[in-house]
């Protein structure tokens, strides 16, 4: 629902306007002097105002360069009974969205606000549009390769395309909000807004108000209307980052707004129709928290209708290359021609590390890593003092072959593996792969045509 903000000093016209404007779905905000208007400007989500041109204090024109100054894409319309072409063209060249005058007619009105609140919708969106260009979180903003990935993947494309609300699991540091992202830029709503909330980053009090907006006065220090992430994002996407964080009695407001898309401001009467699709996130084990009455059961089932679940990054080492590469060019700033290379015990040290902290982990250990090298090659020395360290820990062969095979089976399996990661390790050159083995180029070729890795 648009805001639009009423300004004139004769309150007869605030209430013919309010009457007339109300009823065609808009939201009147209304002042009788300039200063509370750039207020509301400054702290409210305003989508036009309507100023009368002379007033007591401030005058319309002023208000207009102030308004300007503050928003500059806000449409602002100008009215006046004292019109003058020379008023209008000094309105025109301040950026006015357009110039009335009293009496108006009102279809004349109507046409014109609608028009402004067109203008400014589109002028917002090419803006979002804009400022995504570079950043559409579509499938290549997502590292890797791996089974794992491609996993997810294939999700993202089956889920992207329906309504259904989407639970994305997986432990801090994977990179859920990628996905989310993902979900949305490839489904029908792309080009509608993406909002999101870090539900466990704010209090109850506050969470409420972000999500649903509150009215003037609520609450101590709401001294003008705020829309709320729900409204905002009307028509796009909403994604509930760490949900499972969530006050429980906020959580019986949600499962409401979830089943019936409306809701009111904190402090308002007047009730909110929404479209939105919700996603949403948490590395907590919600069942169990249903389970210990923690987080609401019919909630849980209300915003997991499809389970998307993000892979930790030690059972996705094969994206580990990928992930470097990419960080390495993020924060390398001579982005000259020689290429940055990490050495072979770098390698080492980054493959055995468990990375409790996932993607996010790695990406701060290359950041620290390119700062501190001294040249072209990324040695163990420029990684942290804990990445280096011994760990005697029990192979879980398990995980790494089949129960069911047998001890040459096993083995062939178990050597493919290793020189696939000794390749990726040298960046694809084989003899430095072989040094890592400790065989010869010879044994290497060898082993790689056995593979099936040589055309």
């Amino acid at each position: 629902m648009e805001t639009i903000l009423i300004v004139d000093d004769e309150k007869n016209y605030l209430v013919v306007l309010e009457a007339l404007l109300g009823p065609e779905g808009y939201e009147i905000v209304t002042t009788d002097n300039a200063s509370d208007a750039l207020r509301s400007v400054r702290e409210s989500d305003l989508d036009l105002v309507i100023t009368d041109m002379k007033m007591p204090g401030m005058s319309g024109m002023e208000l207009l360069e102030e308004c300007k100054k503050v928003r500059p894409e806000l449409p602002v319309i100008m009215m006046t009974a004292y019109g003058t072409i020379e008023m209008a063209v000094e309105a025109m060249k301040k950026q006015a969205y357009d110039y009335i005058t009293k009496p108006f007619n009102n279809d004349e009105l109507k046409l014109i606000i609608k028009k402004g609140l067109e203008n400014y919708r589109l002028t917002k969106e090419n803006r979002r549009l804009s400022e995504a260009l570079s950043d559409r979180y579509k499938y290549g903003n997502i590292i890797g390769k791996s089974k794992p990935m491609l996993k997810i993947y294939d999700l993202i494309g089956k889920v992207a395309q329906s309504r259904a609300s989407v639970f994305i699991t997986g432990p801090s540091g994977t990179g859920k909000e990628l996905i989310a992202k993902a979900v949305h830029y490839n489904s029908p709503r792309k080009d509608r807004p993406f909002i999101s909330i870090n539900c466990g980053a704010l209090t109850e009090t506050l969470l409420e108000s972000e999500l649903f907006g509150h009215e003037k006065g609520a609450f101590t220090g709401a001294v003008a209307m705020k829309k709320g992430r729900f409204e905002v994002a009307d028509g796009g996407t909403l994604f509930l980052d760490e949900v499972g964080d969530m006050p429980v009695l906020l959580q019986v407001k949600l499962l409401r707004v979830l089943q019936e898309m409306e809701f009111e401001r904190v402090g308002g009467t007047r009730t909110i129709k929404v479209d939105v699709r919700v996603l949403s996130a948490s590395n907590r084990n919600i069942k169990e928290d249903v389970a210990n009455n923690l987080f609401r059961e019919d909630l849980f089932y209300r915003l997991n209708v499809m389970e998307l679940e993000v892979p930790p990054l030690h059972e996705r080492v094969d994206d580990i290359p990928l992930l470097v590469k990419h960080f390495i060019e993020k924060y390398r700033e001579d982005k000259g021609e020689n290429k940055l290379e990490l050495s072979p015990e770098a390698w080492k040290a980054l493959y055995t590390y468990m990375w409790p902290g996932n993607v996010r982990e790695l990406e701060n250990v290359i950041e620290r890593a390119v700062v501190l090298r001294s040249g072209e090659v990324i040695t163990k020395e420029d990684l942290p003092d804990f990445l280096l360290e011994e760990k005697e820990e029990e192979i879980d062969l398990n995980k790494i072959v089949p129960v069911n095979l047998t001890l040459p089976e096993a083995f062939e399996q178990l050597e493919e593996k290793l020189i696939k990661r000794a390749l990726r390790y040298s960046d694809q050159v084989q003899s430095r792969a072989a040094e890592m083995l400790g065989i010869s180029r010879h044994v290497m070729h060898y082993k790689m045509k056995k593979y099936g890795m040589l055309k």
